[in-house]
């Protein structure tokens, strides 16, 4: 049955029906549009603003051991693991690194040089080593693999190797271009290299907290670590090749510094401005922990010792402190007004992409059950009205079947 005329009662039954659903409709698709908000998200058991703050901080529980006696200027003690730091004293206090930056060069051109490739130095490539600098024997016009040159750089702290390593990689500027942004991308902020193999240089500078970083990337990287784990290797000398040890002392147990059980590196350094510093890492039935020591003011041996004394600690405090702080960097956030300029430049409904269980198609099936009734609804009205006006008003309209 076709409808070709409707009477002015019908009509406005009909647009206040009409009326009616569209305005359903509305609610339900803005019931849509507003779903159920996203829950808060759960805030980390720590705050960063406690490793800004001076001087030691620890968040003991009751059976938490007490910290140790350490003269080091700076500290930090961490999860290698989860990147929750345990302690620190001064963690961002800016000092001179020695070779512990060494570690900051590896991380940014060990991926840039296979270490089975071949090269023959030259003397522009150990012109610019400093004087008084370690030496692992690096001769111009001997040809040596990249493999034995990094063994020269984690076990003999070779300024040399250090040098034509640099030159392998593109240069002296490129590579601090390149540990610089390495740093920047790990979240160190406290670190400024002026020179790949840590010499003292002016406005040279790092931090407990970016070393424990550096420590805590370079364990992440199997070449790293295998080469900072190492204890002896043979350096090549022409026809011949003669034994390097690692200079770490907690690794090898020479010089009367009893060896730490467990320990797999990372890197220890020493120059006059920066007196002695350290990066270890020890593991531990499930456990990895990597502890920087910065300049301890007891002397000699001291970096080794107040290291060996804060691995203890933090083994026995592990699940008994809460972190005072993260080695992880905090994810950029969305500006304030940008994230209010995209929310009102959006549609007022979008599907939801996400396949959990919190997502809109709950909703939309809602909206399409609640327009199909409505609809429906409609329809009947429509029959019954228009039956009710033939039944009464045979000529107040004209049907054609």
């Amino acid at each position: 049955m076709t409808i070709r005329f409707l009477p002015p009662a019908l009509r406005r039954s009909l647009f206040r029906t009409s009326a009616l659903t569209t305005g359903a409709l509305v609610c339900l698709t803005g019931t849509a549009a507003c779903a159920e908000p996203t829950p808060p998200v759960r805030q980390p058991a720590y705050t960063s603003s406690l490793l800004d703050r001076p001087g030691t901080q620890v968040r003991p529980g009751s059976a938490a051991p007490p910290l140790p006696g350490v003269s080091a200027l700076s500290w930090v003690v961490a999860d290698a693991r989860t990147g929750e730091v345990l302690a620190a004293r001064d963690a961002h206090r800016r000092l001179p690194p020695a070779s512990t930056l060494k570690s900051l060069f590896a991380l940014a051109a060990l991926p840039r040089l296979h270490p089975d490739t071949r090269h023959t130095v030259t003397d522009a490539e150990l012109a610019r080593v400093g004087g008084g600098s370690s030496l692992v024997g690096v001769s111009a016009g001997r040809s040596y693999r990249v493999s034995d040159l990094w063994r020269g750089v984690f076990l003999s702290s070779g300024n040399d190797a250090v040098h034509v390593l640099t030159a392998m990689n593109g240069g002296m500027d490129r590579t601090v271009r390149q540990m610089r942004a390495k740093a920047r991308a790990l979240g160190a902020r406290d670190t400024h290299v002026v020179s790949p193999d840590g010499y003292d240089a002016a406005g040279q500078v790092s931090s407990a907290y970016d070393l424990a970083v550096f420590g805590r990337a370079g364990l992440a990287d199997p070449q790293f670590a295998r080469y900072c784990s190492t204890t002896v290797a043979s350096f090549p000398a022409g026809g011949w090749s003669y034994p390097i040890q690692n200079t770490n002392r907690l690794l090898t147990g020479a010089g009367g510094v009893a060896r730490y059980p467990g320990l797999i590196g990372v890197k220890n350094g020493y120059t006059s401005r920066a007196g002695n510093t350290l990066i270890a890492a020890a593991h531990r039935g499930a456990r990895t922990l990597v502890v920087t020591v910065m300049n301890p003011q007891n002397g000699g041996y001291a970096v080794y010792e107040e290291a060996r004394r804060l691995l203890d600690w933090g083994f026995a405090a592990a699940g008994r402190v809460r972190p005072v702080g993260s080695l992880v960097p905090a994810k950029p956030r969305t500006a304030p007004d940008r994230a209010r300029h995209a929310a009102a430049a959006a549609p007022a409904f979008a599907p939801s992409t996400e396949s959990d269980d919190d997502s809109a198609w709950p909703a939309l099936v809602l909206v399409g059950a609640g327009a199909a009734v409505l609809l429906a609804g409609c329809v009947v009205i429509v029959r019954r009205r228009a039956a009710t006006v033939t039944r009464r008003s045979g000529a107040g309209g004209e049907f054609v079947e």
